[in-house]
């Protein structure tokens, strides 16, 4: 079914689809029989081996399964009921940043079938911080359940603003860090976007303990401390890589998220002139898979296991999920594939797993 309604929905430019069929499923989930059976049709199974503890230095977060959704696609946590309606263990918003912005110029979000890919140019665009914090009070205050009366575990993706220069970004992370801080249950730091300019040059080990060490100690000062996570392009040398891990080994940082996007482009099926004519941007989907799961094992082997990894990349159903969680990772994200797959996703994946 959802292969005839992907048909449709690509005639659509990818943003415009994106937004038509989210707000669609919003109108929908407004009817409590639909929404019931929405959830019936479409959420994994009740099963206590789908269930994750995941355990950092600030305490243990439980997840009712392993599969989340991606920071990216629920920039501005509108769509939480829904996305809850389908099973995702979690669901990861932003990048927030302190100042509403409106990303970069359209069109920003591209298809390349070809290769079950994206890729987009997004540019942080985001209603800014002080919004969606209302919007998440706001869902905090519905207790807006799972299926069998779990919370729904939200993250929170911060950055900063374009305009802000790069030896004053820390300010930007702490003010996204206090305005979330009560109504999500981690943080997730993104400096290896793309799309925002000279925003990577904070993945250099100097610029990125300045940013983790402030957070680090606002976060110790809270009565109950959210656990701190960093998310790291795909793109980095060995080196790079190397003085992230031991980065986060120094500070104790709570974990990974490995990776964002690529700026690579070799390998891809689509043609070279279709490819240079998008222009550029960060590319996801399955040409990322086999580069984050090497980053996943690299963290492992050099951390030794002790820093505890979200996957993505690639992740399109349990086998590709699987491989993941056995390389390291305690929990994967989807984004390309919720696209290419549509709703059934997380369902399908946690079948596979089972």
């Amino acid at each position: 079914m959802y292969a005839l309604l992907r048909q449709i929905l690509f005639l659509f430019p990818a943003e415009r689809a994106h937004y038509l069929s989210m707000n669609s499923l919003k109108m929908l989930c407004s009817v409590k029989w639909i929404r019931k059976w929405i959830t019936k049709c479409f959420a994994p199974p009740e099963d206590s081996r789908l269930t994750v503890v995941l355990r950092t230095k600030h305490g243990a977060i439980t997840f009712h399964n392993p599969v989340g959704l991606g920071a990216g696609f629920d920039k501005n946590a509108k769509y939480l009921r829904e996305l809850s309606c389908l099973g995702f263990g979690f669901v990861e918003i932003g990048t927030v940043t302190p100042k509403a912005q409106p990303g970069n110029d359209k069109p920003r979000l591209f298809r390349l079938p070809k290769d079950r890919a994206l890729i987009n140019r997004m540019g942080f665009n985001n209603d800014g911080v002080d919004s969606i914090a209302e919007r998440l009070n706001k869902w905090r205050q519905q207790s807006a359940v799972l299926k069998n009366g779990s919370p729904l575990i939200i993250g929170g993706n911060i950055g900063k603003n374009k305009i802000t220069p790069n030896e004053e970004a820390w300010k930007d992370y702490v003010i996204c860090f206090e305005a979330l801080f009560d109504y999500v249950d981690y943080f997730v730091v993104n400096v290896s976007s793309p799309n925002t300019p000279g925003l990577r040059a904070l993945q250099e080990k100097d610029a990125l303990k300045v940013i983790l060490v402030r957070l680090q100690e606002i976060n110790a000062g809270k009565p109950q401390p959210k656990p701190l996570f960093l998310k790291i392009a795909p793109d980095l040398t060995e080196e790079q890589l190397k003085d992230v891990i031991d980065l986060a080994l120094e500070i104790e940082l709570d974990g990974l998220v490995a990776a964002n996007t690529t700026i690579n482009r070799k390998g891809l099926i689509t043609s070279a002139s279709r490819v240079a004519s998008i222009g550029e941007g960060g590319l996801s989907g399955k040409p990322v898979q086999q580069r984050s799961t090497m980053m996943v094992q690299q963290i492992i082997s050099r951390s030794g296991g002790s820093i505890p990894i979200i996957a993505s990349g690639g992740i399109f159903d349990g086998k590709d999920a699987k491989e993941k969680l056995k390389s390291g990772a305690v929990l994967v994200q989807v984004w390309t594939s919720f696209i290419y797959s549509g709703p059934g996703i997380v369902k399908k994946i946690c079948r596979e797993l089972l």
